[in-house]
């Protein structure tokens, strides 16, 4: 992580960041927060991920501490300080300190946090060969499309993955695919590719609009749609996708192979798609 922090209104080293223990971040999870993607210190369709911030807090009725040309500003700073060309800005804002209490308080005086780290994306091996996942039941809340700090529950499936020498849960609701524990989720069978479309139970992907566009531009046929539980353990391909992960082929789901359990074509067509996509959009580099 990057020494220079962003908080309250200070920059200051990050071992020195402070913020009080009845923050209400802290004692309830009452915050929301952003991951953005950063390649050659430009931050990735940031327009994108502010306005799924302001959706996150609209979800938890917070308004707003910054406009737009203040959050670039401020992100801006984090970025350049930061040691990294390419590399992840989190942050965060909570209903900030308050005497416990589960009602809003009163007056309400935000924390907001920001931080650089380092990006980290998948390795050589993990795009020739995928990976493994598991799935379990989903058990989190009901409003999933609210990126918030909250995030127990997702903590506790991805470990049961961790656990299982696997890279993600994928998560199943009343028979439908929903998502992953920190990633979306993408299907193939018979040359389709399919995917959850947006609701209250899936969080918006930022990456997953990404692949549904270079899908389009490809001229690879998509649908948005539910999917059964037995769609997805049938599966010719099933793809993970996130900002770190970017696409990531699931090679092994419960102990079986998909497909023929390697990285499918539809996976390494679109894999190049979206490498070219980064060197030519995310870095603006078109030689």
């Amino acid at each position: 992580m990057s020494d220079l922090v962003y908080l309250n209104g200070e920059y200051l080293p990050l071992a020195e960041a402070r913020v009080p223990v009845l923050d209400r971040g802290f004692i309830f999870g009452d915050g929301v927060y952003e991951v953005i993607p950063v390649y050659d210190r430009q931050p990735f369709r940031l327009q994108h991920h502010l306005d799924r911030l302001q959706h996150s807090l609209d979800g938890i009725r917070l308004d707003n501490p910054h406009s737009l040309e203040e959050w670039q500003s401020l992100i801006a700073r984090i970025v350049e300080a930061a040691e990294w060309s390419d590399q992840g800005v989190y942050l965060q804002v909570t209903r900030g300190p308050a005497p416990r209490d589960h009602a809003f308080p009163k007056v309400v005086q935000p924390t907001v946090f920001i931080m650089a780290m380092a990006l980290t994306t998948p390795r050589p091996e993990v795009v020739a060969n995928g990976v493994a996942a598991i799935t379990a039941a989903d058990n989190r809340w009901q409003h999933c499309d609210i990126k918030t700090t909250s995030l127990l529950a997702n903590v506790l499936l991805r470990q049961s993955s961790v656990d299982a020498g696997c890279a993600e849960t994928i998560l199943i609701r009343d028979g439908l695919l929903t998502e992953g524990s920190s990633s979306s989720i993408f299907v193939v069978k018979d040359g389709v590719i399919a995917a959850p479309p947006h609701s209250n139970l899936v969080l918006p992907g930022i990456t997953y609009d990404v692949v549904v566009e270079l899908a389009g531009q490809e001229g690879v046929p998509l649908t948005m749609r539910a999917i059964p539980e037995a769609e997805l353990r049938n599966a010719d391909e099933i793809w993970l996708t996130s900002s770190t992960k970017e696409i990531t082929a699931v090679t092994r789901l419960d102990g079986q192979p998909v497909g023929d359990g390697r990285p499918g074509p539809l996976f390494r067509r679109l894999h190049a798609a979206y490498q070219t996509y980064k060197h030519q959009v995310m870095r603006g580099r078109n030689g």
